[in-house]
């Protein structure tokens, strides 16, 4: 006989297996569809390919091409010429919703 613990624990195990599946398909078919992404070069042709774009905006591309530095490249104290640039980000919030359970914006 199977008690009404263990049905509970089989049910529970098998939703938590179910969500965890369908979370991790979801993150495949991104993960793919980066990996195929088109690989553009950064030149004269790359701003009228974006402005011909759906909405002005290419979804995933991979761009290749040499990077400048705004001043002075920053230089490795653990490597040897090895330089690198930072990236300047820009994070734009839509909207805040407040939310009652973290008591937090």
């Amino acid at each position: 006989p199977i008690t009404p613990g263990e049905l509970l624990c089989l049910g529970s195990s098998l939703a938590f297996s179910g969500l965890f599946y369908y979370l991790y398909r979801r993150k495949a078919r991104v993960v793919a569809r980066i990996q195929e992404a088109p690989k553009l070069q950064v030149d004269d042709d790359l701003p009228a390919l974006v402005s011909a774009a759906e909405g002005r905006c290419l979804p995933y591309v991979t761009l290749e091409g040499i990077v400048l530095p705004a001043q002075a490249a920053l230089t490795s104290h653990y490597h040897e010429g090895l330089q690198g640039v930072i990236q300047k980000l820009l994070l734009k919030e839509h909207r805040l919703i407040w939310n009652s359970l973290a008591r937090s914006w």
